[in-house]
C-alpha cells in the first residue's frame, strides 16, 4: 500500500507506474483504493462508478475498471456534505460530520471488495488516501492505517520533497503514529526530486536514522506526467499550449473533467482554467462548460463570477459554445428539481443559449455509450453519468446518435452545443475534426496511443530509481 505525507504527494501516479512496472514483469496486477474524494468519476463495466485515477491505474494494469477497486467514493455536492458511493451505487448524501458514523459501517464493503479482488491476481497495489498523520481520523478509518492494518497489507510511506520539508514529513509521520501502525510501514520513498537524486544522501540517512524505515529510492520529477489523465483540475492548467484557445470556467463543483486531457494533447491548444473573480478571455475560440456535481448551484456561482455576461458576449461575436453533462444542462432555459435533489425543492433559469428544460430526477445514469456523430458520420464512445433527462426544440438538431435515439442539442447557427456524452475528444477523428472547425491545427499523436507510451515511460523512470524488488520483497 502507497500511503503518503499529505494529499497531492503523487500516489496516484506511483501506484499506476507501479502497476504498469510489475505487469512488465509478469505479473497478474489490481489497483485498489479504499476511500477516495473525487468528483473525476468513471463508469465501470460492472455498472457502477469509481475515481478516475483508479480507472487509470486500471488501464495500467490492462484491466476494465471495476467497482471493487475504489468501493468508497466521496463526491462532494457543497463545503460540508458529499454523496457517498458503496461499490458504484449511490447510498446517499450525508453531511460531513454525519460521515463518521457511516464510515465505521463500510470496513465490511471495503473488505469484502478487496478479498474479491484479490482473488485473480497475483498482487494488489493500493493506494492511500490523503495522509495517515491525521491521527484525529484514526479512529474507525478505512482509508490508510485502518485499512492497512485490518487486511495486513504493508505500506510504504511517500513523501513529497517538491513542496519542501520531506523530513520533517517523513519524521513527523513517524512519530505520531502509533506503535502498530509504525510497524506496518516497511519503507519510504522520497518523490518529485528536481536534480541529481545523490545529493540527497545525507537526507536519506538522517530519515532512517530517525525512523528505521528502509529507503526505496529517490524518484526524480517526471516530467511527462502531464500526458496522463489529471487528477486534479488545476494540473491542467500548468501544461502546454497552442494558438486555438478553449476556455474553461472553473466551477465550484466542477466534475469528469477528463475531457479537457485530450484537448492539452493537441499542441495547437491552449486550455484555459478560468478562475474564480477573473472574466472569460474575449479571445477564446471556444468556452467549454464542463460536468458539475451541482448544476443548480454551479449556475448561481456562474452568474456570481459574471460569466453569464461574458458568455453572452462570447457568444454575440460568434464564438463557440460546448456544455457537456451539466454544462449542457446550465445551456438551457430551465433546470427543474421538483424532488429537491441539489437543495430546496423548486427551479432555476438556465443561461438560455439552448431551448431546453432539465428536469432532475433520483436515478442516475450510469452508463458506456457508443454513438454516431451525424455531422461526419464517425463512430465515438463516451460515458454517461448524471441525474435528470433534457428535452426541448433545440434537441430537434441533436448532432450525436445513440442506437435508435438522439443525443445532444444545438443552437440554429450551430455556435452553441452541448450533450451528455464525456469522453468524446479521447477520440481522434472527433477531436480532430471538432477542432478543425475552430481553425485549430492538429497534428499531434494518437491520444490513446499517447497515454499508453506515457504509461511505459512512467513504468521506466520508476523501474530506473526505485528499489521495485525491495518493494515486491514486503508484499504478502
Amino acid at each position: 500500500m502507497i500511503q503518503g505525507t499529505g494529499s497531492n504527494v503523487g500516489k496516484s501516479m506511483l501506484v499506476a507506474g507501479l502497476c504498469r512496472a510489475c505487469v512488465k514483469r509478469g505479473l497478474r496486477v489490481a489497483p485498489f483504493k479504499p476511500q477516495n474524494m473525487s468528483n473525476n468519476a468513471a463508469v465501470t463495466a460492472d455498472g457502477g462508478e469509481i475515481g478516475r485515477a483508479q480507472a487509470l491505474q486500471a488501464r495500467a494494469c490492462g484491466l476494465a475498471p471495476h467497482t471493487d477497486m475504489n468501493p468508497v467514493l466521496l463526491k462532494p455536492e457543497s463545503e460540508t456534505g458529499a454523496q457517498v458511493i458503496v461499490q458504484g451505487q449511490r447510498l446517499a448524501t450525508i453531511e460531513a460530520f454525519g460521515y463518521g458514523t457511516v464510515k465505521k459501517t463500510l470496513m465490511p464493503k471495503v473488505l469484502e471488495s478487496f478479498q474479491r479482488l484479490r482473488r485473480d491476481v497475483d498482487l494488489v497495489i493500493v493506494e492511500g488516501a490523503g495522509s495517515p498523520a491525521e491521527t484525529n481520523l484514526r479512529a474507525g478509518d478505512i482509508a490508510n492505517m485502518g485499512f492497512a492494518m485490518a487486511a495486513d497489507v504493508p505500506v510504504v510511506l511517500a513523501g513529497d520533497i517538491d513542496r519542501g520539508g520531506v523530513i520533517a514529513q517523513l519524521v513527523g509521520t513517524h512519530q505520531v503514529l502509533d506503535m502498530a501502525d509504525r510497524a506496518q510501514i516497511g519503507g519510504y520513498l522520497v518523490n518529485k526530486f528536481r536534480g541529481d537524486p545523490r545529493l540527497f544522501a545525507d537526507g536519506n540517512a538522517e530519515i532512517a536514522r530517525r525512523t528505521g524505515w528502509a529507503g526505496l529510492g529517490v524518484l526524480p520529477w517526471f516530467a511527462d506526467s502531464w500526458r496522463l489523465p489529471a487528477e486534479d483540475v488545476m494540473d491542467i492548467a500548468t501544461r502546454p499550449g497552442g494558438a486555438c484557445k478553449i476556455a474553461v470556467p472553473r466551477l465550484s463543483r466542477i466534475a469528469n473533467f477528463d475531457d479537457l486531457d485530450p484537448l492539452v494533447s493537441e499542441a495547437g491548444v491552449t486550455v484555459e482554467i478560468v478562475e474564480p473573480g477573473r472574466p472569460l478571455p474575449g479571445d477564446a475560440d471556444l468556452v467549454l462548460i464542463p460536468g458539475t456535481k451541482s448544476t443548480i448551484g454551479d449556475l448561481g456561482f456562474f452568474r456570481a463570477q459574471g460569466w453569464d455576461i461574458d458568455l453572452a458576449g462570447h457568444v454575440r461575436r460568434g464564438g463557440h459554445v460546448l456544455g457537456i453533462c451539466g454544462g449542457y444542462q446550465m445551456l438551457g432555459k430551465r433546470v427543474e428539481d421538483p424532488k429537491g435533489l441539489e437543495g430546496p425543492a423548486g427551479g432555476v433559469d438556465g443561461l438560455g443559449l439552448l431551448d431546453l428544460t432539465t428536469t432532475l430526477e433520483p436515478h442516475k445514469t450510469l452508463a458506456m455509450t457508443h454513438a454516431i456523430w451525424t455531422d461526419t458520420g464517425c463512430t465515438v464512445t463516451g460515458y454517461e453519468i448524471h441525474l435528470g433527462q433534457t428535452s426541448g426544440p433545440d434537441t430537434d438538431r441533436a448532432w450525436l446518435r445513440v442506437g435508435d435515439r438522439t443525443e445532444g442539442a444545438a443552437s440554429a447557427d450551430g455556435c452553441v452545443q452541448g450533450c451528455y456524452l464525456h469522453g468524446l475528444f479521447s477520440q481522434d477523428a472527433f477531436r480532430r475534426g471538432f477542432l478543425a472547425r475552430l481553425g485549430a491545427t492538429t497534428t499531434g499523436p494518437s491520444y490513446e496511443t499517447q497515454v499508453e507510451d506515457t504509461l511505459d515511460a512512467l513504468a521506466a523512470h520508476l523501474e530506473q530509481h526505485l528499489d521495485i524488488d525491495a518493494l515486491l520483497d514486503l508484499a504478502r
